[in-house]
């Protein structure tokens, strides 16, 4: 039997791609394995937001010079693959196939051409109406299920490559969306991650004209389904009618992610996210303001060409106003292909690193407050885990917290939905107990 070996780099967008490609790959007949050293076809699918990840994928190929491949066939997914083309030939001969997400449902075409013997075979065409979705996909988690429900970007950030790397924004129909939703259903997933670059474009391309919040609070009503959550919203397309959508229906999970990248209006425009500071705490204020609590989490990017330290105070700011949950923070990168390189006054690497972690270290400190106000409350925890190295369960609660506890049940947890008492805290999770009594799961 043909055995593959794929290795996932980036957000949960390329590891609901590689679900696709490994449906794919198991429906023309190879088997998975766990080691690269053991297969046939090994595939790395990219991400190209950060040039540190991009750094990886090369560093892997190199493990794997001509000569010392042992006849495997090697193969560069996604956003690099996209990127740069067939110059991932000439960084690294010994690739056969370079294929961008566009190209995943033409797979078994390219797999035949393969093993004919063609020595490279490209997949890079973005010109396409189609949302990526592919015939065959493996679920690599029996509980959680991802559905894509629009594909590309059509904001052109100074900063950002996607879309170069996954085109223009494309939308599927409504129906197309909500019979995926219900066949997850009757298959036993109880949650649902909704996705799109920017997901709250989302505008149906089929007579319902649903837009996103339409949208999320149908699948809400799906019977079976307990959680619904989304990711990534864009600012400039998120409206208050997302929130009062949360508000109407727990199944809603109480976590909206929203990417500010910076808290300078002068930042804003030269990154060209096309809104101000007061648009977006305006977004802030709905999601404050609502009826449920619901966590707030966003990506923040420091080092910006032409940041000056008053810019970087403002995003400071920013932190201490919104009391994000969490946040993922990065460095500036350059890209290849965006606005930003013909950008003036480049922060230095040190300045960066300075100012990456002072912003860190205030947003621990916000964190570990808010985690530890909620020592004493109950917490639903969808159990995803056991730890055998601390001997705790492990899962998230609704607003996206991690929450490690032990249990007295002898019995798997992996899959349900447990309550659990918060007993302590640290700035990235929380630690419980499990409520062993019956009745209604109640936040208190």
């Amino acid at each position: 039997m043909k055995t593959f070996y794929i290795e996932t780099f980036g957000c949960q967008m390329n590891a609901h791609d590689s679900e696709k490609v490994s449906g794919a790959l198991v429906n023309q007949g190879y088997s998975e394995v766990e080691r690269p050293e053991d297969a046939d076809l090994v595939l790395y699918n990219t991400c190209s937001i950060r040039d540190k990840a991009e750094q990886k994928v090369f560093s892997r190929l190199q493990q794997f010079k001509r000569g010392n491949g042992n006849g495997k066939v090697f193969g560069v997914l996604g956003c690099v693959a996209q990127q740069e083309g067939e110059r991932v030939f000439e960084r690294a001969p010994h690739v056969s196939l370079v294929c961008g997400s566009a190209s995943y449902s033409k797979l078994p075409e390219m797999l035949v051409r393969l093993e004919a013997g063609d020595r490279r075979v490209t997949g890079l065409n973005l010109d396409t109406d189609e949302t990526f979705e592919t015939p065959f996909t493996r679920r690599d988690n029996p509980h959680r299920a991802y559905i894509t429900i629009i594909e590309g970007c059509d904001k052109a950030c100074a900063y950002c490559v996607v879309p170069f790397t996954r085109g223009p924004e494309r939308s599927r129909t409504s129906a197309s969306v909500m019979a995926e939703a219900a066949r997850l259903a009757e298959s036993g997933y109880t949650e649902i991650q909704l996705l799109g670059q920017n997901v709250n474009s989302y505008r149906d391309p089929s007579p319902a004209g649903w837009d996103f919040a339409t949208l999320l609070a149908r699948v809400g009503e799906v019977p079976g389904i307990r959680r619904v959550r989304f990711t990534t919203s864009h600012p400039r397309d998120f409206v208050k009618e997302i929130v009062d959508a949360i508000d109407a229906n727990e199944r809603l999970c109480n976590h909206v992610h929203l990417p500010a990248q910076s808290g300078s209006n002068a930042v804003l425009e030269r990154m060209q996210r096309l809104y101000s500071r007061d648009d977006y705490m305006r977004c802030l204020e709905w999601v404050k303001n609502a009826r449920r609590k619901i966590a707030i989490t966003t990506d923040i990017i420091v080092g910006f060409p032409g940041e000056t330290e008053a810019d970087f105070n403002a995003t400071l700011d920013l932190l201490d106003w919104a009391q994000y949950e969490s946040l993922f923070s990065f460095k500036y990168s350059p890209r290849p292909n965006t606005p930003a390189l013909r950008l003036d006054n480049p922060i230095p690497e040190e300045e960066k690193g300075r100012r990456l972690g002072i912003l860190q270290e205030k947003q621990r400190a916000i964190q570990l407050r808010l985690n530890s106000n909620l020592i004493g409350t109950l917490q639903e925890v969808l159990v995803e885990r056991y730890n055998t190295a601390t001997g705790q369960w492990v899962g998230h609660t609704p607003e996206n917290r991690t929450l490690n506890f032990t249990s007295s049940n002898g019995h798997s947890l992996v899959g349900s939905y447990v309550r659990v008492r918060v007993t302590r805290a640290g700035p990235n999770s929380l630690v419980g107990e499990s409520v062993a009594h019956p009745g209604a799961f109640q936040e208190t």
